[in-house]
């Protein structure tokens, strides 16, 4: 039955998806706001489907630790889920997303109409001083950048593997980063079709205030995310089917 369950979810998510993308191109040519709205919309209905439809629920917890205006949000990565449920959680997002996404029709015209933040894995040093640059800019309008330190999806209870990009950010915006923790890869596997019922909590730590040095900071970053993942994990665990 859940099986049943997930592949109707699956159908009606991406269903929704170009929907939106169809019927709301219009959002492209008005102001970025409005835009934003759209997205915002679309990431809260989402979730409600993901609820209705397979009894999947999210748990927000910590939104107080999110100081106001520009902030930097490292968050541990293990689904599609947070790529899209931490939106509708912040004021104005500026996703650091990989770059083949912005290459696609419609959903990366949007991508630049929300002036997300692009990245070329394979260009290097070049790909860093381009995200900082643009990290910036999106600083400067006092909107919350929102990276994933391991860059890709990894499985629940693997082990860490972080790249460069968080901590280069961290030292050249001079801003706190709040690390947010995450359960949801027991409720939607990364790379499966199965969305298990259960609740996926999203909780934001206390920030790191800026001016750590980069040995600090990152160590800092990765012990708080390691910890608090692992202790979300172990009390879902034993009541999650995939878990």
């Amino acid at each position: 039955m859940q099986a049943l369950r997930s592949a109707f979810f699956n159908l009606v998510f991406y269903l929704n998806l170009a929907f939106f993308l169809l019927v709301f191109s219009w959002l492209i040519i008005c102001p970025r706001s409005w835009a934003m709205w759209g997205l915002k919309t679309w990431a809260t209905t989402s979730i409600r489907l993901l609820r209705a439809i397979c009894g999947t629920r999210l748990e927000v917890r910590g939104l107080d630790n999110i100081p106001p205006g520009a902030v930097l949000i490292a968050a541990k990565h293990q689904s599609v889920f947070e790529t899209f449920a931490v939106i509708p959680l912040l004021a104005d997002p500026a996703m650091v997303l990989k770059r083949e996404l912005m290459l696609i029709p419609l959903y990366g015209w949007f991508a630049h109409k929300f002036r997300m933040i692009p990245v070329d894995r394979g260009a290097g040093t070049t790909a860093l001083k381009r995200l900082i640059g643009r990290a910036k800019e999106a600083v400067r309008d006092g909107r919350q950048v929102v990276i994933f330190p391991e860059g890709t999806r990894r499985t629940p209870g693997a082990p860490p593997d972080y790249k460069p990009g968080a901590v280069a950010l961290y030292l050249n915006l001079g801003v706190p980063c709040v690390p947010l923790a995450l359960n949801s890869g027991l409720f939607w596997p990364r790379r499966k079709f199965m969305r298990y019922p259960g609740t996926i909590i999203m909780e934001f730590l206390p920030a790191i205030p800026p001016g750590e040095p980069r040995a600090v900071f990152s160590q800092q970053l990765q012990e708080a995310l390691e910890a608090k993942t692992a202790e979300l994990l172990a009390a879902a665990a034993k009541s999650t089917p995939g878990g």
